[in-house]
């Protein structure tokens, strides 16, 4: 069986492989991208993205076309819909550590369509699913379900939850924490009447949630309790089609800092990291030497994310944790003490510059 080589191979065209791509394209660095769906998978609809999210898209020369398509988030609100008053305000404008903070809705579509469009063709393979990968001296072989094999010197894993690199490195699997999101994508004709406002309503819910969108778009309207009228109607305007429900994961946080995050010329990012190879002797010489710079690089790589991914995991289940919590204490704590507190933690949380795009 022929054997396509390959300097660097990225497993998975989501935003974590399309943008790793696309930062080794700015710095003329090739590399292929297996994607195992037949097409650009847009699964979902939007997303907040932060200030740190921002100057990553900056660094790679796509952050100006998508400011021109979204718009500014002037700041959050935190309300409960038990009582239905306010909890917290808070403005987006103050600054950082690194300058004025940036808050955007971005639609998830669009911001894959812009990392495709800046990508070499060719760049990404679509239906190729890497079913195993195994070592062949420095470099690895993958093995895709239509019974092609590559060989590849780094490869970099971006391919989600259930990632097969990172299964490779020997990480566990992600874990379930217990609860389930609800998302969905409504259409305005018009204005909505928010304004650039990003509202949050805590509540609390244990029951199980059918995965049909009629039952839960009822369930939904069921939960709202006190909210505002026109907060009601986002839902209610909701077409069925729009509605997704999916189990929220994540790797425990212990296991990023104990894990293998790389190892040799293997390295994962994006949902797979955090749920974010002789004609003469010295040419087999060149390569070691050469494997063991691609190896040092991976290892700063996984020394710089290992401590901010333990951070971000951490943060995020305890926001969900405090969020979802019921019971008269906790629901006192969450409105009355801890709204501010939370709402400034995702600021802080996004406080955090990439920085550019060099080769050192």
């Amino acid at each position: 069986m022929e054997v396509v080589e390959e300097d660097i191979v990225i497993v998975g065209a989501g935003i974590a492989g399309l943008t790793t791509a696309l930062g080794l394209h700015r710095l003329g660095i090739r590399s292929l991208v297996l994607e195992s769906s037949q097409s650009l998978r847009a699964t979902g609809f939007a997303f907040t993205t932060w200030t740190n999210a921002w100057r990553a898209m900056d660094a790679i020369g796509i952050g100006d076309s998508l400011r021109r398509q979204h718009k500014l988030l002037n700041g959050i609100v935190a309300a409960s819909t038990i009582s239905g008053l306010s909890t917290s305000e808070m403005s987006f404008k103050s600054k950082g550590s690194f300058g004025e903070h940036e808050v955007r809705c971005l639609r998830r579509k669009l911001l894959l369509e812009a990392l495709e469009k800046e990508l070499p063709i060719g760049t990404i393979k679509y239906s190729s699913k890497v079913v195993s990968i195994e070592e062949s001296g420095c470099f690895k072989l993958l093995h895709v379900a239509d019974g092609s094999v590559l060989r590849t010197k780094v490869l970099i894993g971006c391919d989600g939850v259930n990632s097969a690199v990172a299964k490779w490195l020997g990480f566990n699997k992600a874990a379930f924490v217990g609860r389930s999101a609800i998302r969905g994508h409504a259409v305005f004709k018009g204005s909505h009447g928010f304004g650039p406002t990003f509202l949050q309503f805590s509540g609390n819910d244990k029951e199980e949630v059918e995965e049909n969108p009629a039952k839960m778009k009822e369930f939904v309207l069921s939960k709202l309790g006190k909210v505002p009228d026109q907060v009601r109607a986002v839902v209610e305007i909701t077409e069925l089609d729009d509605i997704i429900c999916s189990p929220l994961r994540f790797r425990h946080p212990w296991d990023l800092l104990w894990g293998n995050i790389s190892k040799g010329s293997v390295c994962v990012a994006g949902d797979a990291f955090h749920p974010m190879t002789p004609d003469i002797g010295q040419v087999r010489e060149a390569k070691k030497d050469e494997y063991k710079r691609i190896e040092m690089g991976l290892k700063k790589f996984a020394r710089e994310r290992r401590w901010r991914g333990f951070e971000l995991i951490s943060t995020a289940y305890m926001v969900g944790f405090m969020q979802q919590s019921d019971g008269v204490v906790m629901n006192f704590l969450r409105d009355k003490i801890f709204a501010a507190f939370l709402a400034g933690l995702l600021l802080k949380r996004a406080d955090f510059d990439c920085g550019k795009l060099c080769i050192s």
